[in-house]
């Protein structure tokens, strides 16, 4: 592989994580403090959403294993003709319609569509890996190219939101120190005015940032297809035959490295969404550092994104199960941050965040090939079943993220959170804590117990490698 077709293939996944990063970090706060939906409601459109998407997943697995070879691949038409659906989707879930009623059923029409649609992307980009290159190091050094570029777009997009909406943020009201003998009131005043009209400053300020990630979705889209060129199954043998996708979904659903991989990392992705979806809430409304937060999301993601090349390097050397370690980085940081919520030590914390985020974006893709390789060894006359395993793995982590941020949010709603006030109430307070240090911990560890009866070692790598190579 080329560094250029490694560079537009990884440029084409980058959009996703734009977008993606957008909605993981703002879409919460916007809901509550922006479309004044109650948290009951926020949660309810976050977790159908997140599970639209999952439920797509298979779906969308089904369909594309049945796909017939094209000129520009089997995989490559999917995704073009899914984008242009997926940008004005994108763009009508930060719209903020003239009517009050009706709004939870328009962010949760258009957040389902939406995350429907990108499953539509997810699926057969993820699944591209595996028709890249039939070499392990090729496709791991693609995969590193590709977390490398997710993250940068998980980057661009925070800090592309961030900036453009902080203003949409800022009450210069919640500045003001109250004093001693303040009253409860003070607590109940409006940071900002309701936005009643999509020509709102507010309003237009997400609108502005929603059109300028659409514009990144075409371009990426346009860089894969002129810089990326599927290959067939190159393990196939005209006697193979495509495994049917619910028999292929149950022998993956027995198929031991890849239950446990997953069951793994469902809890670590389930953890780093906690994370991103009440960071903003948490820096706001508990930490006091409500006009650093554009600036600490960009130091996770910064840090993140530098660590990439080092993390590739890591497993490289000392093994992926081994690099599994750096995930669990994160969490005596964030503890001490709910601890001791000071600004020099939130930077801090920011900068260790990332590097574990890093670790936990690259390591389940660059394992999952593996995972795939040793299925095609256990069942050598089968072909198809690369989206089987992508589009399910998807579907599980998306799902338990979808529930992760539902509970939470449901979880500010029973503690009494008010959008738009200037301070919450302990309640809600000790609430916010809990979701970014707590649970988060919790869900990392017991991932990575999992992980530790992980079968799949450097050394069976190597085998299964020598295997498939006699076997092709």
């Amino acid at each position: 592989l080329s560094i250029c077709g490694k560079l537009c293939y990884a440029i084409g996944g980058a959009p996703n994580q734009v977008a993606g990063s957008a909605a993981a970090f703002f879409l919460q706060i916007y809901l509550l403090d922006i479309a004044h939906i109650t948290p009951f409601h926020a949660s309810l459109v976050l977790f159908i959403g997140k599970a639209s998407g999952a439920v797509t997943d298979p779906v969308a697995g089904f369909f594309i294993s049945k796909s017939r070879w094209t000129k520009i691949g089997r995989l490559m038409p999917w995704m073009l003709a899914c984008t242009p659906f997926t940008v004005v989707s994108y763009f009508f879930m930060w719209y903020l319609p003239p009517f009050v009623s009706g709004r939870v059923a328009w962010y949760l029409t258009f957040y389902c569509l939406f995350q429907a649609l990108t499953t539509l992307f997810q699926v057969p980009y993820s699944a591209l890996t595996m028709f890249l290159s039939t070499d392990q190091k090729e496709r791991d050094s693609a995969t590193a190219y590709r977390m490398t570029m997710e993250v940068l777009g998980t980057l661009i997009g925070a800090a592309l939101q961030g900036q453009i909406v902080a203003s949409a943020h800022v009450s210069h009201h919640c500045t003001v120190t109250p004093s001693v003998n303040t009253t409860d009131s003070w607590h109940d005043t409006p940071s900002f005015p309701d936005p009643s009209d999509p020509l709102s400053h507010q309003a237009k300020v997400y609108m502005i940032a929603a059109g300028v990630i659409g514009g990144v979705y075409l371009l990426g889209i346009v860089i894969l297809f002129l810089g990326v060129k599927e290959k067939d199954d190159p393990y196939a043998l005209n006697s193979d035959r495509a495994i049917p996708f619910c028999k292929g979904l149950g022998l993956t659903m027995k198929h031991g490295p890849y239950v446990k991989l997953t069951a793994s990392f469902l809890l670590i992705s389930t953890a780093v969404q906690l994370e991103q979806s009440n960071f903003v809430l948490f820096c706001t409304h508990a930490a006091g550092l409500r006009n650093h937060f554009q600036y600490l999301v960009v130091t996770i993601l910064v840090s993140a994104a530098v660590s990439i090349p080092f993390w590739q390097k890591f497993l490289q050397r000392f093994g992926k199960k081994c690099a599994a370690c750096g995930i669990s980085w994160m969490i005596p940081f964030a503890v001490m941050l709910v601890t001791i919520p000071n600004l020099i030590l939130a930077y801090f914390v920011a900068f260790v965040s990332g590097l574990s985020i890093a670790a936990s974006l690259l390591l389940p893709w660059s394992m999952l090939p593996d995972v795939v390789d040793n299925f095609r060894l256990q069942n050598p006359h089968g072909k198809g079943h690369e989206t089987i395993f992508y589009s399910s793995y998807v579907f599980f982590t998306k799902m338990s993220a979808g529930i992760g941020l539902g509970i939470s949010a449901a979880g500010l709603e029973f503690t009494g959170y008010k959008p738009g006030i200037c301070r919450q109430s302990d309640d809600v307070i000790l609430t916010l804590k809990i979701l970014i240090g707590a649970v988060p911990a919790i869900l990392i560890l017991v991932g990575l117990f999992i992980l530790l009866f992980y079968p799949i070692t450097e050394e069976s790598r190597k085998e299964t490698k020598l295997a498939l190579e006699v076997l092709r």
